[in-house]
């Protein structure tokens, strides 16, 4: 288990892969996660890419104001619908798409998204619902 923010950074750093490994799959308190969020934004990636990063704390960065980082969080499966609805309203397009194509999206996501700006959105939505969308029901 990572015990604090320092190591988690220590260990992001290392030139040993094994320990860059641990960054990635081990876990750490909610108040680790959360001093790294703080003190080390330029980690956050690092911290969504964590396997077993709490939903709080993905919640948080939904808002991040680096959009690599809502991207990040828009790719991990563990997302509730009504975290995918919130990144519904992002306004970067790729981030969109990624919820345009999330498995848990619901069908009402889905739905608000077939009006969305961007052509590619608006396919995948098409995609998904195939005319009634029975696939998600």
């Amino acid at each position: 288990m990572i015990e604090t923010a320092d190591e988690f950074v220590r260990l992001r750093n290392s030139s040993d892969p094994q320990e860059c490994r641990r960054t990635a799959v081990e876990e750490a308190p909610a108040q680790v996660w959360m001093e790294v969020v703080d003190r080390y934004p330029e980690e956050r990636v690092a911290v969504v890419q964590n396997k077993t990063v709490p939903l709080a704390v993905l919640e948080i960065l939904i808002d991040d104001p680096d959009t690599r980082v809502r991207f990040m969080v828009a790719m991990k499966r563990k997302l509730s619908p009504d975290l995918l609805e919130r990144l519904a309203h992002d306004v970067d397009e790729s981030i969109r798409m990624r919820v345009a194509q999330h498995r848990n999206t619901s069908r009402e996501t889905l739905e608000s998204l077939r009006h969305d700006p961007w052509s590619e959105v608006r396919a995948a939505v098409d995609d998904r619902l195939g005319g009634t969308g029975s696939d998600l029901l």
